[in-house]
């Protein structure tokens, strides 16, 4: 279980190099797969997905929070989660293949 540090920074996720950069444009995009290897399970990123091996780089949580402080409150919810979050609006659904990594 985690406990208020891990989900609110002290674990790391896997971001795109354009949020790590801060050279990003709106919606950010998140999935969670279970956690693993001291990682939070999250991929956050902007722009198109890429199935790229350096897309996603490891960065603490609390910097994406530092950086995009509307996904804060998502990053609590549960593996198998996503997200899709822009200026006035947020949309969050389950998606269970996200549990079978």
């Amino acid at each position: 279980m985690e406990t208020s540090a891990e989900s609110n920074g002290g674990e790391v996720l896997g971001a795109s190099q354009s949020l790590i950069s801060g050279r990003w444009e709106w919606p950010v995009h998140g999935i969670r797969h279970p956690a693993s290897r001291g990682t939070s399970g999250w991929y956050v990123w902007t722009g198109d997905l890429s199935d790229a091996e350096d897309f996603f780089q490891p960065w603490h949580q609390e910097h994406l929070v530092q950086r995009c402080p509307e996904v804060a409150h998502l990053l609590e919810l549960p593996p198998g989660s996503r997200f899709l979050v822009a200026p006035d609006h947020e949309d969050v659904w389950h998606d269970p293949s996200l549990l079978d990594v």
